[in-house]
Order: structure tokens, then sequence, then C-alpha cells
């Protein structure tokens, strides 16, 4: 194994805490003698349950090696894959050591380890490559990256020779991607020492646009802009405002369930995070998907500055917003900040509000927002169709009179009609009723 792992070029940087590369230097200390066999036992048993916790945390099964090496070419980041993700089919010599490791991989993944089991006397290979994971609720793993890191997996092991394992893995990168972000829908971000990441979002909101009850011209509007966008035309930055409850968050949500397979990935931040918002467009601009950066819930009371960053980052900073990016926002105001009768003291013209410099700074914000859509609470026929359907989509076994007129008595204890309330109320109705 590690004369294999040493023949890698431009997968030859996994790094020495790789699962791999620790261990092809157990094999190699193996061969040579060169350290006691208990200590060996330890070190693989050591790599063995990290691959254990990497198959738990992604749902691998049946062949965990061949999984593991499967998700090492599907997340290593290096000029080959990277470009073959932007560019698509290369014509050059770099394929030529792209084949060259992956006739390495190949031979990894059908790699005979019977004479080191039965030289220590283990059997943890065997059993990984016979592997039957224990049923795990797709809440606790992320189910779309092990199926598709799986069924690569199956496809790979089944390749004839590194030409077919060239094309299957290109033909990946190709339409999926490189790295966890060809793997995932979305992200959130971290700060630290080392500075800013992407962190997945595995368990991501499974709602479509038809699952939400109305609001058809608002979603019209919202899918015209981001088709629009992932066309390469032009398109704006989206402000969704209006009544609490109304599905502007679960609208946007619903993107990325309608779009992943177009090159949609959504990245979502707070308020508190604007600083960081430079940072993270450097890290994705040169990428070759579509991002949404997702503010949710945004508004600004009068005494918080972030909005004038916020500003700068969407338009008016040196560095224009590369076409790849685009915000969407959510807000219950218009003009996502708080207005006082305090901010039209500086008025220069009796009655000419936005002559205030106050005022105009602040509703600078929200005009940069190209597309704003309008979410506003339905009205009593609309809150019956919501109810019923909802109850129908979920099975409620109930009368639709003994629906309504239960809806009806929801809503005038928990705070009105609005689509949460239609959704509250049919939770409410599933666990009592069935469904």
């Amino acid at each position: 194994m590690d004369q294999l792992a040493s023949r890698l070029l431009l997968y030859g940087d996994l790094g020495q805490d790789s699962i791999l590369m620790k261990l092809a230097k157990l094999f190699q200390d193996w061969k040579g003698n060169n350290c006691p066999r208990q200590t060996l036992v330890r070190g693989i048993y050591d790599q063995v349950k990290a691959l254990l916790d990497l198959a738990t945390d992604y749902g691998f099964d049946e062949n965990l090696w061949q999984n593991y090496l499967t998700f090492l070419l599907m997340t290593n980041e290096n000029s080959f894959s990277l470009i073959t993700e932007r560019v698509g089919e290369l014509d050059g010599s770099v394929n030529h050591f792209a084949k060259n490791d992956f006739k390495v991989f190949r031979a990894l993944f059908h790699y005979d380890f019977g004479p080191i089991e039965r030289d220590l006397g283990i059997d943890c290979f065997s059993t990984l490559c016979r592997y039957k994971s224990i049923y795990k609720h797709e809440r606790r793993y992320n189910k779309n990256v092990s199926e598709k890191v799986r069924d690569l997996s199956r496809r790979l092991a089944a390749a004839r020779d590194e030409e077919e394992f060239f094309t299957l893995v290109t033909g990946h990168y190709r339409q999926y991607g490189v790295g966890l972000i060809g793997l995932n829908k979305a992200f959130r971000i971290k700060s630290g020492p080392d500075g800013v990441s992407l962190i997945p979002i595995y368990n991501t909101d499974k709602v479509m646009l038809s699952d939400l009850i109305g609001y058809e011209d608002q979603k019209a509007q919202l899918r015209g802009n981001t088709e629009a966008f992932l066309a390469g035309r032009s398109a704006n930055n989206a402000l969704l405002y209006g009544d609490a409850g109304t599905g502007k968050s679960s609208s946007v949500k619903a993107l990325i369930n309608e779009y992943y397979d177009q090159g949609l990935r959504m990245i979502e931040i707070y308020k508190h995070q604007f600083q960081d918002l430079s940072a993270v467009i450097a890290m994705v601009k040169n990428r070759n998907y579509r991002f949404i950066i997702f503010i949710d819930d945004l508004s600004f009371e009068e005494n918080e500055v972030e909005y004038k960053f916020l500003k700068a980052v969407i338009e008016g900073g040196v560095e224009t917003k590369p076409d790849n990016v685009l915000l969407y926002a959510t807000s219950n105001r218009r003009n996502l900040i708080r207005e006082t009768w305090k901010d039209r003291g500086d008025m220069e013209h009796e009655n000419d509000v936005h002559r205030s410099d106050t005022l105009e700074e602040k509703l600078s914000l929200s005009a940069r927002f190209g597309t704003r859509i309008h979410y506003s609470i339905p009205n009593h026929n609309q809150f019956k169709d919501m109810v019923l359907s909802l109850a129908h989509r979920a099975g409620v076994e109930a009368t639709d009179q003994e629906i309504l007129a239960e809806a009806n008595k929801w809503e005038l204890r928990h705070g009105g009609i609005s689509g949460r309330t239609a959704q509250q109320f049919i939770n409410y109705m599933s666990g009592a009723h069935g469904g």
C-alpha cells in the first residue's frame, strides 16, 4: 500500500494525517519489521475506527474501504479536479498524470489485505469490505452525499481499467463538481484563527415550491429571477418582505431543492457575520456553481450599523460582486431598518422626507435589492384553502367541515391566520387524528 500511495501525483496532497497515508506508513513499518506487532495492530485499529467514524457521518455501507477512497476522489480539490469542474472535458498532458493516479486508486480499490491480516491475526479489513451498516434515520447523516458516494463507489469498483475509471471520475466532476461544495446543497460559515470556512448543512429542509400553498405570483417572480441567474443572464439580489409566517424563508430554502442539480448552492449567513462576507465571496467566486447568500429575517435597529457594511458588499465596493453570487434576504420590514421620527430632524425642505440624509442612507439598503417580493397574510378563503390542501396532503382523517371548524378555533387561539399557523394546525391534527 505504501508503494501505491507514494506514486500519487495530482492526488498526492492528501496530507499525512489522512487515513490512507497513515495506513500506508503502518504497512511500510509492517513490511520492514520496524515496529512491534502490538503497536502495528493498535495503529491499524485507530485508522479503522477513524474510517468507521467517517462511515457513520456519511452513511457508508457495503465496502467502506472503497467508499472512503471514492470520498477522497470526490472531495480532493487539486489543479486537475478544479479545472475539470470549471472547463469540463480536458485535452492535454494533465490527463496522462490523472490516469496514472487513477490506476493507483483502482489498485487500492482492489487491494489484498489478506497477507497483513493473517500475519497480525486481525480481520478488520475483511469486515470493512463486507460491511452491513445499522439503519439510521436520514436526519442523522447526509443522505444526499451518502447516495452519491456509494453509487460512484460501485461503478468505480466495476471499472475495467484506468480509462473507464478516468471517465467515471471526470464525469462526476463535470456534473457535480469537486469538494464539499459539489456534494452539499447548503452551508453556514465559521470564523476562526485560520480564517473563514464553509460548514455543510447536512439536513436541509426538503420543502419544494409546490409545497407552499398560494403565493403563485411571488413564487413565479422568485423562479424567474433564479432561473435567469442559473442561465447566466442578468438577475437581481432579492428581498422577500412581508408578514411573519407567510412562507418567505421556505420559498428561498425550496430553491436549493429545485435547482441543486443545475449547480445552485446556498450559504446561510447571520447579521453578526457580515464582516466575513467579502471573504466568503472570495472563496466561491471562481467556482463553477451559482451561490445564493441567504440572510434570513434581516432587519436593523436604530443603533445598529452593520447595514453599512452590507451595503458596500452588495454594491458600492471597489471590487464588483462576481456573476455567480446573489444575495437573497427575508424581512418583516420592507425598508429593513427601523425608522424613527428623529430621522426626519435633518430635513432640508419641509415635507420633503426623502431629502433627509439619515433616511436616504437607511432606505438605500433595501434599494440595492433589485427584486422585491411582497408576502402578505392570506385572507380567510385563502387560509381555508391552505388548511384543506395541507390536511389532504397529510392524510388527516376528518371531514372538511370538521377540519375547518377546528382550524377556526386554532387560529383564534394562536395569533391569527398565516401559512405558518395553517401548518402548525395540521401538525396538531395529524397527531390527534392520524396522518
